[in-house]
């Protein structure tokens, strides 16, 4: 299971509060802390703050295990990037001049506890990252992020992953497969709000409720309509209605076992 060590980083938006009487401590049993990012120099190694005012420092290298380039460095952007951002870390070394950090050692165990530990159906913790047209990438914890595809996302045809999701937006998601060997993630959104037995038994005949209008173009025998994100009924084709249109329909019948809800507008 996902625990609060490999929470995303960001998830509670606090820094660690590190002085000089814990600091050896925490490097000793390799605890994972989190800063935010102040600065990054001209040698793109970044500069984290903590609570009380001590600065550490992360050099370029141990910025990044992942997406790194031919030399073992990380992209430069990926360092600027990180400026007044969260960031997740060990403490590396320490003296009474200075902080070493790394956020590398974070993902390389993040990664191993993807391979070995991370299984298939789990509910994790994530935080939405990008977007892109085929779908959104979420990080999971440690600097792993995962894919949830746009067919992931919702059961109800939806036309961008944005009708779903928001860059920043805090999630659950469920681990849809796993590459053991490369640690690649494929995420699920849609199975987060329950199947369409549990969303049906929100709504009875004779209701009248709001939806959202679904694929109005393709299906000239009726059109879809969103009563719930995981729950869709059909209603009469009508024209003039456009896709993502709240209206106001009437539920004239549920049929569990065919699963189908036939609705009709107001």
């Amino acid at each position: 299971m996902n625990t609060l060590k490999f929470k995303p980083e960001g998830w509670n938006n606090e820094i660690s509060k590190v002085d000089k009487k814990n600091i050896y401590t925490y490097m000793e049993n390799s605890e994972i802390l989190q800063g935010l990012v102040k600065s990054c120099d001209e040698n793109y190694n970044l500069y984290i703050s903590f609570e009380n005012g001590i600065t550490g420092i992360m050099p370029r290298q141990e910025v990044e295990a992942i997406h790194l380039e031919d030399g073992g460095l990380p992209k430069s952007n990926l360092c600027t990037g990180k400026v007044h951002k969260f960031v997740q870390f060990k403490i590396k070394e320490a003296n009474e001049n200075q902080i070493i950090l790394s956020r590398k050692e974070v993902q390389k165990e993040a990664l191993n506890w993807v391979k070995e530990d991370l299984q298939e159906g789990t509910k994790v913790t994530g935080i939405v990252k990008n977007i892109r047209p085929y779908g959104a990438f979420i990080e999971i914890g440690g600097g792993i992020v995962g894919l949830a595809h746009i067919e992931d996302l919702s059961i109800a045809r939806i036309k961008s992953p944005e009708e779903r999701l928001k860059i920043g937006q805090k999630v659950e998601v469920m681990v849809k497969s796993i590459n053991r060997e490369t640690g690649q993630v494929v995420l699920s959104y849609k199975e987060i709000f329950g199947s369409w037995e549990e969303n049906a038994k929100k709504f009875s005949s004779g209701m009248r409720v709001k939806g959202i209008v679904r694929e109005t173009e393709k299906n000239k025998n009726g059109i879809f309509i969103e009563l719930a994100p995981n729950l869709v009924g059909m209603t009469e084709y009508q024209e003039g209605l456009n896709y993502g249109q709240t209206v106001n329909v009437y539920i004239k019948k549920i049929d569990e076992q065919k699963r189908k809800i036939k609705l009709s507008l107001i």
